[in-house]
């Protein structure tokens, strides 16, 4: 009997290693068979020190192509339209409509046999039939570790079948915007019906990433999924990792301090695909390379990613003001006023306002900044007449961004402006003055005095010069005619 239990087990154990082998030899061959394109021979040399020069024909990828996250605005692209196989990268959709369509990322799902249909050669997150697993650790492993069989309990879980999923993959690519896409099913195994665009691709990543679940999902280099029924608690550590982990201690040459993500792929007939986003002071880029090299899919992605970066910049409305600031002339001003009443108006922001982005190219940011009038709506709140104080608020400066809330700021004096001497009060201060006085009766003086009996005494004077000129006039005509001589003849 323990000879027979030997033969048995000996039997098995042949079996399995044959199994192991011909799985190992499998793999290998599937993974020497991915081509991988070469640079052509003509193609200038890269200069990393000068990623502005980014040409097409410095690309390993067949198709690729960079893109602003904020306004999906195409920056760079190399054959984007050509349709491709995407692989695994067609996980993007699968898991971000598994995190919009579901309600409860943490609610327990159980794997079905139709889950676990998938090719032999398959990337795998290592499921099991029956076990029973948070979703969230469903999204995670099919993202970071591009399981096949998670993609399908996504689908599962989201629509009910397959097929259905499938569907509504397909409409929602639609509704995005691509025009050259469809999808065959959940995972990106190959089909002949399953293709994209790097552009139609860029249109999925975008959208996705506006999910912050999904983000974070994406950015994520390991992750600890906890014990099921059927499997002991691991650790899972994401294919991206090249991108996203880095360090003087552990030197990597594809290591992209700025990257946040997102997925891989690779295939036969795909090649290999990396969808990645990268964000640098306020500037996110989502950049798509199809059929491309294994290592070479990182360099891509970095020559697209600094290239980027090379042509947007981010700014925010108090730093575009900042570049052309106002001044404004005043009037009125002291003539000892060495800048002869000119004024800066500096921007500042208020506490209830925000202070938003705007991301735009080097040159564009160059012209609103020399139109500042033109991007941003001024207005002032006072005329332009000294005195004027230094903090004064002379106005506001307003930003309507494409959505949300506009953006508020106030303009005041840079500096104190004194009004000319000897200037004539206006009736405005005036009354200004005489409302500020807590004596309502002003102080005796010899203005006042003429106010007060300038009238009378001009009243009197003309009486008093009325009253003399009759008497003059009175005695001039009572006046005894002057003798005459008479003489007798």
């Amino acid at each position: 009997m323990g000879t027979i239990w030997k033969q048995r087990f000996f039997q098995v154990l042949i079996t399995l290693l044959a199994i192991s082998l011909l799985s190992a030899s499998t793999l290998a061959e599937t993974a020497d068979t991915i081509p991988e394109p070469t640079l052509s021979p003509e193609a200038a040399a890269y200069d990393a020190e000068h990623p502005e020069n980014l040409e097409a024909d410095q690309l390993y990828a067949l198709s690729a192509i960079l893109i602003t996250a904020d306004k999906g605005e195409i920056i760079f692209e190399k054959d984007p339209y050509t349709l491709r196989y995407p692989a695994s990268t067609t996980k993007i959709l699968t898991v971000w409509l598994g995190i919009m369509m579901v309600d409860d990322l943490n609610q327990k799902v159980t794997v079905s046999e139709t889950a676990m249909d998938v090719p032999a050669d398959s990337s795998t997150m290592g499921l099991k039939a029956g076990e029973e697993i948070p979703f969230i650790d469903v999204l995670y492993g099919t993202m970071m570790l591009s399981g096949n069989e998670g993609a399908n309990v996504i689908a599962e879980t989201v629509s009910g079948s397959i097929p259905a999923f499938v569907n509504l993959m397909n409409e929602t690519a639609q509704v995005i915007g691509c025009v050259n896409t469809h999808f065959a099913n959940a995972h990106g195994y190959h089909d002949d019906n399953h293709y994209t665009t790097a552009y139609d691709m860029a249109l999925i990543a975008r959208e996705a990433m506006k999910n912050e679940t999904f983000r974070k999902i994406a950015g994520t280099v390991t992750y600890a999924i906890a014990r099921t029924n059927l499997q002991r608690a691991r650790t899972i550590t994401t294919k991206s990792e090249y991108m996203l982990t880095g360090s003087e201690e552990s030197p990597n040459k594809y290591y992209f301090p700025d990257a946040t993500g997102i997925k891989t792929g690779s295939h036969s007939h795909s090649g290999y695909c990396f969808v990645g986003s990268a964000s640098r002071e306020g500037v996110d880029l989502i950049s798509v390379v199809y059929f491309t090299g294994r290592r070479a899919r990182w360099a891509d992605t970095i020559k697209l990613m600094n290239y980027g970066f090379s042509q947007y910049v981010s700014v925010t409305p108090l730093s575009l003001y900042q570049m052309n600031p106002i001044t404004i002339e005043t009037s009125n001003y002291s003539t000892s006023d060495g800048n002869r009443g000119r004024v800066e108006l500096v921007c500042q922001t208020r506490p209830d306002s925000n202070n938003p982005t705007i991301i735009a190219t080097k040159s564009e940011v160059e012209q609103m900044a020399s139109h500042i009038q033109d991007t941003l709506l001024i207005q002032y709140s006072r005329d332009f007449e000294a005195p004027i104080a230094a903090g004064e608020i002379m106005g506001t400066l307003t930003y309507f961004p494409e959505s949300g809330e506009p953006a508020i700021y106030n303009l005041v004096a840079a500096r104190s402006v004194a009004v000319r001497e000897n200037v004539p009060k206006t009736l405005e201060q005036i009354i200004q003055e005489t409302y500020a006085d807590p004596n309502p009766f002003p102080p005796f003086s010899f203005e006042i005095a003429v106010i007060l009996f300038g009238p009378f005494l001009i009243l009197l004077f003309l009486v008093l010069l009325i009253v003399f000129m009759r008497r003059w006039l009175r005695n001039r005509k009572t006046k005894a005619p002057k003798p005459v001589s008479r003489y007798l003849k």
